[in-house]
């Protein structure tokens, strides 16, 4: 019991230390912003204090629009659920101190606790915009992109000193508890600017249903995670347990979302190093002297080991087979030093490669209990090469189950366990009735290539949450996107990077810092689990005109739509009848 103890204090100071000594938990200044300042703004309305919306990216630079504010707030929720809204404050001197607290909400027999309730400083980080053709992707410059401030970060501190001629929105979280009293709840926020305190008072009516806790989300919502820019950002050893520590505040983070998915990799550089930090290998591949193979998984075994704690546990996806570069590093013990070589699916030096593998991969997942969960994963490859590596695959154990991102093939539909499509293809009604009807997570994704909806920095904040209708509407069962924290090179204050639009490889910031863009995203993800709830409960009572109704509401999903209509305008249109159902 001793030993015990001590080592938990152990693990707390080295987790104090490496907070400590970590610059992402500091203070930081943002970048100028490069477009002018509208003086009328100011003129007009120099100084106040207003509710907001969740759809703006409101300037820092310039005064709010009044039409855009207002002086009230009333929200609805499910118990359980947990919503946003944005306070602003916004001034022509400057505030040394401004500080937000004291939210709190009080029903008829019910007092929301504290912790329910969660503030946060909105933070502006550079961004850019899409390319000529209206997409995101490709090698680009600054000087070739109108850049801007935006408002995305949600920041940590308590205080915050606001310039003059500055707007500062705050973002207010709710946790609405699963044990509710159904009612209205009255609600105030207490700000305090250099010692003058102002009070504005809120409503939320809180629905008589329930939402599960995310554990229970039937969602699939697949985020990739990036460990070796976590070890940078810190600079930790990678796989240290000051490494493992820094990590999960952020995985913690994910498991809230609904994550369903761990990203593992087989080999160095599956994606041709094309994020900051390049993904290392979580398997150490020896070639031994006398040309039989080694296989080291202790650092898989502790990676997947500590994300199935934090209660990530569906589905583990091993990539990849096929990497971008067609290159498979290892260690020669001849040579006594690290080396690769290029092998193309369907030659004889790639089954050679592979086969000897995957036959001992199975064994180990099978030791580990992990065969059933897991995958062998692709990204955006060709379907020839798919097949190549699905021969391979089947050799090794018929049952070893396959995913891949990437392009509507026929042919894959009944082979993939775990098929995610860009979100402008799409499977046929017969397609996917039969993945339905297997259960196998069939979902969709977003990448540079869409312009929109999408989730860049510069993206209006209602085309994240615009992802979880979209599957609703479109029978999926999930949403993927590539990157959770794979971070620039300073990803507090400038979210460009050499390629791809900006905004494109993170959604939330070091720190750990939430984002608009995340929070967004979870909304979405709420609302995907309301309606499978509420068919749920149509179907079980037979109530055909509330399902016509809900089927109703999910036809004006179309991603064609966004062209001319803002999502924010679909979004609180369905969310507006969903609630009066």
């Amino acid at each position: 019991m001793v030993n015990k103890f001590f080592g938990m204090l152990v693990l707390l100071a080295l987790q104090q230390n490496v907070w400590a000594q970590s610059p992402v938990t500091r203070d930081y200044t943002e970048l100028p912003d490069p477009r002018p300042v509208n003086a009328a703004s100011w003129q007009s309305n120099p100084e106040g204090i207003a509710f907001g919306n969740t759809d703006t990216r409101y300037e820092k630079r310039n005064s709010p629009d009044a039409s855009q504010i207002s002086q009230t707030w009333k929200g609805h929720a499910w118990r359980g659920e947990r919503v946003s809204l944005q306070l602003l404050i916004w001034t022509s001197k400057p505030i040394q101190q401004l500080s937000v607290h004291g939210v709190s909400l009080q029903g008829k027999n019910y007092t929301f606790p504290a912790s329910a309730v969660k503030t946060g400083f909105v933070r502006y980080v550079m961004t850019d915009e899409l390319n000529k053709n209206g997409g995101g992707c490709g090698y680009r410059k600054p000087q070739d992109f109108d850049s801007s401030l935006v408002a995305d970060g949600i920041d940590l501190r308590s205080s915050n000193a606001v310039a003059a001629r500055n707007t500062q929105p705050v973002w207010i979280s709710i946790q609405v508890p699963q044990n509710a009293p159904a009612g209205l709840y009255n609600g105030t926020v207490q700000i305090n600017a250099d010692g003058v305190k102002t009070v504005k008072k809120f409503e939320l009516e809180v629905q008589a249903r329930t939402l599960p806790t995310p554990d229970k989300w039937a969602f699939h919502l697949d985020l990739w995670q990036g460990p070796d820019a976590v070890a940078r950002m810190y600079d930790v050893k990678p796989w240290s347990e000051a490494h493992f520590q820094a990590m999960k505040p952020y995985m913690q983070m994910l498991a809230a979302a609904g994550q369903k998915c761990i990203t593992a990799t087989l080999i160095y550089d599956p994606w041709n190093s094309q994020t900051q930090d390049v993904y290392s290998g979580m398997i150490k591949w020896t070639k031994k002297k006398d040309g039989s193979w080694n296989y080291d998984y202790s650092i898989f075994d502790k990676w997947v080991t500590f994300m199935m704690d934090l209660g990530i546990r569906k589905e583990i996806n091993c990539y990849s087979m096929i990497p971008w570069n067609l290159k498979f590093y290892y260690y020669d013990e001849a040579a006594a030093k690290d080396t690769f070589i290029v092998a193309k699916p369907g030659t004889p030096e790639y089954a050679a490669h592979w086969q000897p593998m995957l036959n001992s991969f199975v064994k180990h997942l099978k030791q580990k209990g992990w065969f059933d969960i897991t995958t062998i994963a692709m990204d955006e490859r060709p379907m020839k090469d798919m097949q190549e590596a699905l021969a391979i695959i089947r050799k090794a154990d018929k049952q070893l189950k396959l995913s891949l991102a990437g392009s509507h093939h026929a042919p894959l539909v009944n082979e993939i366990y775990d098929y995610c499509i860009a979100s402008g293809e799409q499977f046929t009604k017969e397609e996917m009735a039969a993945r339905q009807k297997k259960g196998w997570p069939t979902t969709f994704y977003t990448c540079c290539t869409e312009g929109y909806p999408n989730t860049f920095t510069f993206s209006p904040p209602a085309e994240a949450t615009f992802m979880g209708w979209f599957a609703a509407a479109k029978g999926y069962n999930g949403y993927l996107r590539w990157a959770f924290n794979c971070w620039v090179k300073d990803p507090l204050t400038d979210s460009r990077f050499r390629a791809w639009a900006a905004g494109d490889t993170y959604f939330v910031y070091p720190g750990p810092r939430s984002s608009i863009r995340f929070e967004r995203l979870v909304e979405g993800i709420q609302d995907f689990e309301k309606i499978r709830a509420l068919r749920a409960e149509f179907e079980k009572s037979k109530q055909t005109a509330k399902l016509q109704q809900l089927d109703e509401i999910l036809k004006t999903i179309e991603i064609s739509t966004l062209k001319n209509t803002p999502a924010s305008t679909i979004i609180n249109s369905a969310k507006a009848q969903l609630s009066k159902l």
